[in-house]
């Protein structure tokens, strides 16, 4: 296999130190990133690394534990979408023409929204909370697995070892489960790479629109929206949770894309 280009691995650099903060960040933090402060909007200095916000409170502190939480969030999201989507219609598939037309109707009635509006319309149907923008974003990205799914089982499909699984008995199901799925699992983590920043910057957005988590936690979302109108008073804490998150999401996207590239077999097949 060609080797990692250099961006790439400047890449999964950034995000090993991300995932290094989300495990020790609570250790690392100078202030209480929840506690108010009559300092509003200070520049950075020596007690304030990356300054404060409209509320005096520490944005490195709340840079740190935002990263925790907008990746929790990120990643609970395109674990929804991976099981609802790939599993779900991996089962659907294996089931029968029925239950295949029933859950791709579905799918396909879901793809006719854009994902941030369908994601939109189902916080506002059930209220903005945790559970509830995690939800909304799985399902909404849960049509990219369930399309991967569906292609790579019947490619599988017609590969010697599932007639070789027919002849010993085994049903339809347990083919799916038992034989195809270990072997479609790199196109699902290759879609898991490439779903993940989007759905970090979609729970940004919905955050940003103030129909995301509660305004006190502190994802990189809300700490946009919350210092959007300080921008001149304070440009430092909308600049930081923006770097944060960019370069997060355009490292995950590059790590992704080196993933496809190298798990796709049509495109090794061009390579070669």
């Amino acid at each position: 296999m060609p080797a990692l280009p250099l961006m790439t691995w400047i890449s999964i650099g950034f995000i090993a130190v991300a995932l290094i903060v989300t495990l020790i960040g609570p250790f690392l933090v100078t202030h209480d990133p929840y506690m108010f402060g009559a300092d509003m909007n200070s520049p950075p200095s020596k007690e304030h690394w990356l300054g404060t916000d409209d509320q005096g409170q520490d944005v490195y502190s709340r840079l740190l534990i935002g990263t925790r939480l907008s990746l929790f969030y990120g990643a609970s999201a395109a674990c929804v979408a991976l099981i609802t989507g790939g599993l779900a219609a991996l089962i659907a598939m294996a089931l029968g023409p029925v239950t295949e037309t029933v859950v791709f109707a579905v799918v396909d009635l879901i793809r006719a929204l854009p994902g941030i509006l369908f994601a939109l319309a189902f916080v506002v149907a059930f209220e903005p909370s945790e559970t509830s923008v995690v939800l909304a974003l799985g399902i909404s990205f849960a049509p990219n697995f369930a399309l991967i799914a569906r292609a790579t089982y019947l490619q599988q499909m017609a590969r010697p070892y599932t007639d070789a699984a027919k002849v010993l008995g085994a049903g339809r199901l347990r083919i799916a489960l038992v034989h195809v799925l270990p072997n479609i699992g790199g196109a699902l983590i290759t879609q898991f790479a490439i779903i993940l920043p989007r759905c970090i910057v979609s729970e940004s957005v919905l955050s940003f629109l103030g129909l995301g988590v509660s305004p006190e936690t502190p994802t990189w979302g809300r700490m946009i929206a919350s210092a959007a109108s300080f921008t001149e008073d304070a440009p430092h804490a909308v600049i930081a949770p923006i770097l944060a998150l960019s370069i997060v999401t355009f490292s995950l996207a590059l790590i992704g894309d080196a993933l496809r590239r190298r798990f796709d077999p049509a495109r090794r097949r061009i390579a070669q």
